[in-house]
């Protein structure tokens, strides 16, 4: 029903605050005529002067040439008459987020452009077959979702409604090339691909605060350095607004009907009622001053003081799921010339390592029937050389929490000083209280299942789903990749023992990642459709 980019001479951008003008920038550097507008009067005026301002910074740095500035500016043109965008071949709103301003945005549009102009939504909560229910041609409307910052965020979400033209969705996703960013396209469902595919990373991570597992300095620093998220999650709560995640958060889980995957945190509510909204006021979950945190983001030490002499390694004895893991740790010891007890049954005075995935170290010492009070459980998922994570059981001896610090916090050569005192060490090990599942494995796990899900109820490809949400989030994989990466089975190892050992349906293993994992394929597969 409509022409191709290449015809896509004029844009109108109607809401002009930070997301508006970020697609208009976009937009006018692609060569394409963007009129501004915006109902508050000035407002259209001001974000361009801002935009302006701006872009003749980054030309006096060298990022932009001078004609590439004036080209630029050209292409942005100021109007305070909404009947002028009756020109244009699109129309994108980025407006305030209400179901019923939209509407009646859409329904004025309407009576005032052609039948063949595109009316696109920025909209990143809300239907956009809702949006489109009341237009005489809902058609034309779709979904064109951008995320902030525009020009940095190189992604798109093209969404059309159970109307949506076909041909709408192909100029979209061809406009959104255009302008230099990758279109994607994704079913109208609660968050789309990447709000709904984030669902999981703040989530799991509140329920391992709120289950007192580690402190939130620490499952962020766990999670940037030995998983490899550019900002943990409570930096990125904290950066995102307790205002913004929260309602988000309760918007997705009653979206899809109280779907335990999505279930939020009371702490993020009592934070929201508390007003401890994160950056923006000073306050979330760590301090600000002049926009820059001031908590110390110390890892934690641990809890006791034991000198090497009272808690000398005499040897390692190793129960571990993976063989690869068990010869992991078996080099990592020697190679620091650390006894290894290959007795059946470890010594009474071994440290006992249990390399296991998706269980606490009490129902890990159990399964190898080993006494509890000398275990300590290490995740394996990540790389060992980057972060470290410990997990005694509740019962395990101080000198064996000591001697497991001692290995993995810092080489051991490294770890006594003058006085034979065992070195608090911060280079990269992470002490944890027991958990089903180690901090990292439970968020990969569910950052990875929900991909596999999301995929599963063919919102987009899987190879859209991973994109999207690397492109989108920031994220060190995309979730099918980093499933395919450290393997299915893993994650569903993880997945099938939490979910056993907790009866909690938000770790049920998506029948996506059940299937191929069993058939040990990649997790990009997609079977043939033969109906």
């Amino acid at each position: 029903m409509t022409a191709n980019t290449t015809n896509i001479k004029s844009l109108a951008i109607i809401g002009t605050g930070v997301m508006g003008m970020g697609i208009a920038q976009i937009a006018a550097q692609a060569g394409i005529q963007v009129l501004l507008f915006d109902a508050k009067t000035g407002a259209a005026a001001q974000g361009r002067q801002s935009l302006q301002t701006m872009l003749e910074k980054l030309t006096a740095k060298g990022k932009f040439t001078d004609a590439q500035l004036q080209s630029t500016l050209a292409n942005l043109i100021v109007i305070d008459d909404i009947a002028k965008i009756s020109i244009v071949d699109v129309i994108v709103e980025a407006i305030v987020e209400n179901l019923e301003i939209k509407q009646q945005l859409f329904k004025q549009l309407e009576s005032i452009v052609s039948t063949k102009t595109i009316l696109a939504t920025n909209t990143s909560s809300l239907a956009v077959t809702a949006i489109a229910a009341d237009c005489a041609h809902p058609e034309r409307v779709a979904g064109f979702h951008f995320f902030n910052p525009v020009p940095l965020m190189k992604i798109v979400e093209v969404i059309p409604g159970l109307s949506t033209h076909p041909s709408v969705v192909e100029t979209l996703t061809a406009l959104a090339t255009h302008m230099g960013h990758l279109g994607v396209v994704a079913k109208d469902t609660p968050g789309f691909i990447v709000n709904h595919g984030g669902r999981a990373y703040g989530t799991e991570a509140l329920k391992i605060l709120g289950e007192g597992v580690a402190s939130f300095e620490n499952i962020d620093r766990i999670l940037r350095e030995g998983a490899g998220f550019r900002m943990g999650p409570f930096e990125l709560l904290d950066l995102t607004g307790i205002d913004v995640s929260h309602p988000v958060m309760e918007s997705v889980y009653n979206q899809f009907y109280s779907e335990a995957r999505y279930r939020p945190h009371p702490l993020t509510r009592q934070m929201l009622i508390g007003k401890k909204l994160g950056r923006k006021v000073g306050e979330g979950f760590y301090q600000y001053e002049e926009d820059q945190k001031v908590t110390a983001n110390t890892p934690q030490q641990p809890s006791f003081e034991v000198s090497v002499s009272d808690a000398p390694i005499t040897s390692v004895w190793i129960g571990a799921d993976l063989v690869e893991d068990r010869q992991q740790l078996v080099d990592y010891l020697y190679s620091n010339n650390i006894n290894i007890d290959n007795n059946d049954k470890p010594h009474s005075d071994s440290l006992v390592l249990l390399a296991m995935y998706g269980e606490d170290t009490t129902n890990a010492a159990m399964r190898h029937q080993v006494n509890p009070k000398q275990a300590v459980a290490i995740d394996m998922l990540t790389d060992l050389s980057m972060h470290c994570t410990l997990m005694p059981s509740i019962v395990t001896q101080d000198k064996f929490v000591a001697q497991a610090y001692a290995l993995f916090g810092k080489s051991p050569d490294k770890t006594i000083n003058e006085n034979k005192e065992l070195i608090q060490s911060t280079a990269g090990a992470t002490l944890i209280n027991e958990s089903t599942g180690f901090v990292t494995q439970r968020v990969i796990a569910m950052v990875v299942n929900l991909g596999c899900d999301i995929a599963l109820q063919g919102i987009a490809s899987p190879e859209d789903i991973d994109k999207a949400v690397k492109l989108g989030l920031g994220y060190p994989y995309g979730p099918i990749s980093w499933g395919d990466e450290l393997g299915a089975e893993r994650i569903l190892l993880i997945l099938t023992r939490i979910y056993a050992l907790t009866g909690d349906p938000r770790y049920r293993p998506s029948p996506w990642l059940q299937r191929r994992a069993t058939l040990g394929i990649s997790l990009f597969t997609q079977q043939t459709q033969y109906s």
